[in-house]
């Protein structure tokens, strides 16, 4: 029996299924682009763009605040979103709430806007601005900020990576949260009087840690701003670099985790409306103790507690100034890495992942400096950019997730370290850490006084 037309039809199966995944290694991955970020076309261009960037500011006579808030928990059960995929929440340990203050000077208005979410992804932003300015177009600035939970609802998020990783998207659901957010803006407003407005910072190193280098840097404070009406009553907007993973990933119920019981302490004490928006917490943990439900509202109440203790800066903010701007990015190609010097082709990653929306909010309420970005901001950046504030007579205020997306930004000589953060989710790396430290002090030393 000849066997030799065997073997040749044989050789070449095999030759046509190597050639064939050949071909899909050449259309989908390429190496990483190492060249100096400095040297590249958009990052000259975004850095011209942000020397120039002027702010649509007013100048009032006083400070005028509201809050409200709404429950946006779905009737039926979503999927949960956060640490991976883990199918639909089994009960409700925590109602999830969007909640919201607005600011004026009586000559223009800017509202935060919150969610007790994963993040604020692109789409669920757009069709939230869409609806509260439809109601309200006379507000200057929405600036989106989430919890960071990551026992969340899902099922805002579009796409091949949103359907397999977040819960896809289901429109009934981003409907509810428009509408509630509406609803919580419309509370805001309806309660608007005047009001004084104050900065608060302390230290709570004893709680936070830097989640991959022992004992690394780490940005150990709360910030706040602090809203008090003529009829005494107080709302707070508080910042924090701990990421809200408290929770073990095996938690099956809806949950705004440490961030939703820090609310509940504040608002049994001192304040009236108390709001958590995440800050840098790339590169952060919390030192928690345990990961059940009783555990995570036992941190909460220490940071509560730490926090009123350990203040280590208080002012208050007497010139009504309102100033406000955005900064569209722009960015290397994506590179979402598989291997240290290959990535997926960014017709690949853009498939995916959809539109990021990168951009950087640029806000000034007197000699406050809040800037909310769409890169989760490692918070090892945070002394550098706080003393060139302070130098330029600025008060310095960071959030993360407003309204856009594109993975962490941390220190440029981790880039090759095999930590999560930097490897499959530094997405437009190399060089980002670099690239938003510029961006950042470019806005700190335009707005100074």
């Amino acid at each position: 029996m000849n066997l030799k037309p065997a073997f040749i039809l044989f050789g070449k199966i095999l030759l046509g299924i190597f050639l064939f995944f050949m071909l899909i290694g050449i259309l989908t991955i390429t190496s990483v682009d190492r060249s100096p970020i400095e040297d590249q076309d958009f990052y000259k261009k975004t850095l011209s763009e942000a020397q120039s960037l002027e702010l649509n500011s007013t100048q009032g006579v006083t400070w005028l605040a509201g809050w409200g808030k709404a429950n946006m928990t779905p009737s039926q059960a979503a999927e949960l979103v956060g640490y991976s995929p883990r199918g639909t929440y089994e009960f409700v340990e925590d109602s999830s709430y969007v909640k919201s203050i607005v600011l004026s000077n009586g000559q223009s208005q800017i509202a935060w806007i919150n969610y007790e979410l994963l993040i604020v992804h692109p789409y669920l932003a757009e069709k939230v601005e869409k609806t509260i300015k439809a109601a309200f177009p006379e507000l200057d600035q929405l600036i989106f900020t989430a919890t960071h939970t990551h026992s969340g609802l899902g099922g805002y998020m579009p796409g091949p990576l949103g359907e397999v990783a977040f819960g896809g998207l289901d429109e009934n659901i981003v409907r509810l949260i428009a509408d509630q957010s509406l609803h919580s803006i419309q509370t805001a407003y309806s309660s608007l009087d005047t009001a004084t407005l104050s900065f608060r910072k302390a230290d709570v190193s004893e709680l936070v840690a830097n989640r991959f280098i022992k004992d690394g840097p780490i940005d150990p404070f709360t910030r706040q701003l602090i809203f008090t009406k003529k009829t005494g009553q107080k709302a707070s907007i508080l910042t924090y670099s701990a990421h809200a993973t408290c929770l073990s990933s095996d938690f099956m119920g809806l949950s705004g985790d440490y961030p939703f019981y820090l609310m509940q302490e504040m608002e049994s004490s001192d304040y009236d409306f108390a709001i958590y928006a995440a800050g840098t917490v790339g590169s952060h943990m919390p030192l928690r103790w345990g990961k059940d439900p009783e555990s995570t509202a036992g941190y909460a109440a220490k940071l509560d507690s730490i926090n009123r203790l350990k203040m280590t800066q208080f002012g208050t903010i007497r010139n009504p100034l309102l100033a406000n701007g955005r900064l569209d990015l722009k960015l290397r190609d994506p590179h979402l890495r598989i291997t240290d010097n290959l990535r997926l082709r960014p017709w690949l990653f853009k498939y995916l992942m959809g539109d990021t929306n990168a951009h950087l909010d640029i806000t000034r309420i007197g000699t406050i400096l809040w800037i909310a970005s769409s890169g989760e901001i490692s918070g090892v950046f945070y002394e550098k950019w706080d003393q060139l504030a302070k130098e330029q007579g600025l008060t310095l205020i960071i959030s993360t997730f407003n309204g856009g997306y594109i993975g962490y930004i941390t220190p440029d000589e981790l880039y090759d370290e095999h930590y999560h953060e930097v490897r499959e989710m530094n997405w437009y790396g190399p060089g980002n850490g670099t690239y938003f430290d510029a961006l950042i002090q470019s806005q700190i030393e335009k707005q100074a006084f």
